[in-house]
């Protein structure tokens, strides 16, 4: 009887030191089941930590996130490739870094919660730069200029906000419009989408009266949607919109700075703008108006 109870705490122990032994195995070469993971250097880097520059390159793939319904900004074409002005800056960067890119869709209310938790390591999403937003990623040099505008039908044209006083405008969660309309019209009521595709599906179906995002935005889709107008075309202080990268991730931030500065010596931003908006827009605007180059506002 001794000698089974012997034999058994025996087993037992054998057992234990084997789940040991593996546990430690597997937490060299995988995540460790406490968030975290290896990096290529073989140092486990905390899960939601943004990498780092030379990560990245030894990746050899940055990762962005851009919109994918937001043309002609963001957005997939009929074969599926990701286009527009913020993806012609994207493919530059990747160039530039030495390495392949891949898009990630965002939709506006989640591109601070993406770099937060390092699903990507670069915002390219209109992301227009504020206070509160500041305070939880750090932007880099601007690229573009911005203010609101708000788009409605032609029959029922809306070029003063008043006129909203007691009707439905449509915003996509997370924007700076949606704060906008909240704190200085609280008698307009919000019509609030997660993506700008269903929100511009609710302005077509007659949902709302209106719909309020970046001005430069509707305009392209008022020229493409006959029948609706950019009754009001600058709404709001006029704003920056610039990449954005992890808070903290300083080395990443000084590179796409530097970027931003190199490119604005070849008038890279007004080169994109012809490839990319100059299509959409015609003479309805001009590059100068939105274009920023070299991250001075002028």
């Amino acid at each position: 009887m001794k000698k089974t109870k012997k034999l058994l705490v025996l087993l037992l122990s054998l057992a234990l030191l084997a789940t040991a032994f593996t546990a430690c195995k597997s937490n060299n070469g995988t995540t460790d089941g406490q968030g975290t993971a290896p990096t290529a250097e073989g140092t486990k880097t905390p899960a939601g930590t943004a990498r780092t520059l030379n990560e990245i390159k030894e990746s050899g793939k940055v990762i962005i996130g851009v919109f994918s319904d937001k043309k002609p900004f963001g957005y997939v074409d009929e074969n599926g490739t990701y286009q527009g002005y913020d993806v012609y800056f994207g493919n530059r960067i990747a160039k530039d870094l030495g390495v392949e890119v891949e898009y990630v869709a965002v939709d506006p209310a989640s591109r601070v919660e993406y770099l937060e938790t390092a699903k990507v390591d670069i915002i390219l999403a209109n992301f227009t730069v504020t206070k509160e937003r500041a305070e939880k990623v750090d932007f880099a040099l601007p690229y573009m200029k911005v203010a609101l505008g708000v788009v409605s039908p032609d029959s029922a044209l809306i070029t003063a906000p008043e006129q909203l006083n007691g009707k439905t405008l449509i915003i996509a969660k997370g924007t700076t419009a949606e704060t906008y309309f909240t704190e200085n019209y609280p008698d307009v009521k919000l019509l609030k989408f997660d993506q700008y595709a269903d929100a511009y599906g609710a302005l077509l179906d007659g949902r709302g009266d209106a719909f309020s995002t970046d001005n430069t935005e509707v305009l392209a889709w008022a020229i493409e949607n006959k029948g609706f107008t950019v009754g009001i075309e600058s709404l709001g202080s006029l704003d920056s919109i610039a990449p954005a990268v992890q808070k903290g991730n300083t080395e990443l931030l000084t590179w796409l700075n530097d970027e931003i500065k190199a490119l604005g010596e070849e008038k890279f931003f007004h080169a994109n703008y012809a490839e990319t908006l100059a299509p959409v827009y015609g003479d309805a605007a001009s590059p100068d108006n939105l274009v920023v180059e070299g991250g001075v506002i002028e």
